[in-house]
């Protein structure tokens, strides 16, 4: 008991923190409480026990400990407590699970991950409607999570993560958790940790025969020789930048210094990168290895990149767009975006594609797993179904995993 005491800890200090008693006794029925905010200490404690009536005690010393878990005889259930138990129980056997194969019919749950705090979101409000929408339409009960929600991934069938990405928060993680319970989820936990990594980024690319820039890794013992190899202007990145975030421009030899003394002093590596001029960049959705949408994201006014968070208004921030159809894009643009994922081994999900057409020709900058899917913009030219054919991607997987077949009308084009 003490061992899983300390496994518990945090969540034990963090629950019972206000209780002013020094015994303190947590009825739990299939991981609930009757109070809500002894739930997550309740589930915690179902997982490692697997009895559906529990009730544990916790002494205070210096601290709180758990002294004992004992099943509950079902007559000493105090009766105010039973309309919420029949509840928790109808709950918890409705969840859908993979032990037992279901129907085309059957539905699944789908939580949607999004965060008001999210400045730059992946996908806008009017999108995340669709999504829904979509998912309904084919079989899903849905529900938006936020990120407080880690503990609630087991009630789910699949995970859409619509929320930028990143190694170090709670997007990660989440993403994990919901690959070890099964879920199928966009975006998954290895797409992430590759795709954030700037630095694996570039040596894939460079291993694979990928087109990109002109690209050097660079430490403090090489830092001298960017000038010299790469020229300037030069574009600098942290090794994890995200939506143009930690990636600055370089003009002259003292720029080069200032931003490579900011970079490396809080980053062991930094990713300099040949400078390419242009109006526009490519982004290139690309769903289960095909294109999905293809479009062109103009530069903010007055700058050199999509993004210019130095703007002082929401106006300048971003540039203007184009989608274009699949159909009509160039090759050789198609081709490099799709080389580019397969080379990162990325064969399943969601991804999206910086591509800069330069002097006639087409470089990869970067993967992102985390690619917008905003209304009005990289739906114009599916219009619904590019929703519906992300959430038939996930219902692939489900199903897949329970042996049933996709249906013909779900298999991608």
């Amino acid at each position: 008991m003490k061992v899983l005491s300390r496994d518990l800890d945090d969540v034990i200090q963090h629950t019972l923190a206000h209780e002013e008693k020094h015994d303190f006794v947590l009825s739990m029925y299939f991981g609930r409480n009757v109070n809500p905010k002894y739930d997550k200490l309740s589930h915690e404690l179902y997982k490692a026990f697997e009895a559906p009536l529990l009730r544990a005690r916790f002494v205070k010393g210096e601290k709180w400990e758990l002294r004992s878990v004992r099943p509950v005889p079902y007559n000493d259930i105090p009766e105010e407590h039973l309309p919420l138990l029949r509840k928790f129980a109808a709950d918890y056997f409705g969840k859908k699970r993979y032990d037992t194969a279901r129907g085309d019919k059957s539905a699944y749950d789908l939580a949607i991950l999004v965060n008001p705090d999210d400045d730059a979101a992946p996908s806008n409000k009017r999108a995340v409607v669709k999504f829904r929408q979509a998912a309904e339409e084919l079989g899903f009960r849905v529900e938006i999570i936020g990120p407080g929600d880690i503990d609630r991934l087991a009630e789910y069938d699949a995970l859409l993560i619509r929320e930028n990405t990143h190694v170090n928060n709670h997007t990660y993680r989440m993403a994990r958790k919901a690959e070890q319970e099964g879920l199928a989820v966009i975006d998954s936990p290895a797409a992430i940790l590759k795709c954030n990594n700037k630095v694996f980024l570039a040596e894939v690319m460079e291993a694979h025969g990928v087109p990109t820039p002109k690209t050097m890794v660079v430490h403090s013992e090489n830092r001298h020789e960017v000038a010299e190899r790469m020229g300037l202007p030069v574009v600098l990145k942290l090794p994890d930048s995200t939506f143009s975030r930690g990636v600055v421009k370089a003009k002259t030899a003292e720029e080069l210094e200032k931003h490579l003394d900011e970079i490396l002093g809080s980053s062991d590596l930094a990713v300099a990168q040949e400078y390419m001029p242009s109006d526009y960049d490519w982004r290139i959705g690309v769903l289960d290895g095909k294109v999905l949408y293809a479009c062109k994201y103009y530069m903010a006014q007055g700058h050199w990149q999509i993004y210019n968070w130095a703007s002082e208004t929401k106006h300048d921030e971003t540039g203007n767009f184009d989608t274009v159809k699949v159909a009509d894009l160039p090759e050789d643009i198609t081709q490099a975006a799709l080389k580019a994922v397969q080379a990162m081994g990325c064969h399943e999900g969601l991804y999206g594609v910086d591509v800069k057409e330069y002097q006639s020709k087409a470089y990869v900058i970067e993967v992102n797993e985390c690619p917008n899917i905003d209304h009005g913009i990289e739906d114009v030219e599916l219009g619904d179904e590019i929703y519906r054919r992300i959430i038939a991607s996930m219902k692939t997987v489900i199903e897949r995993k329970i042996g049933i077949k996709p249906a013909a009308d779900a298999v991608q084009h």
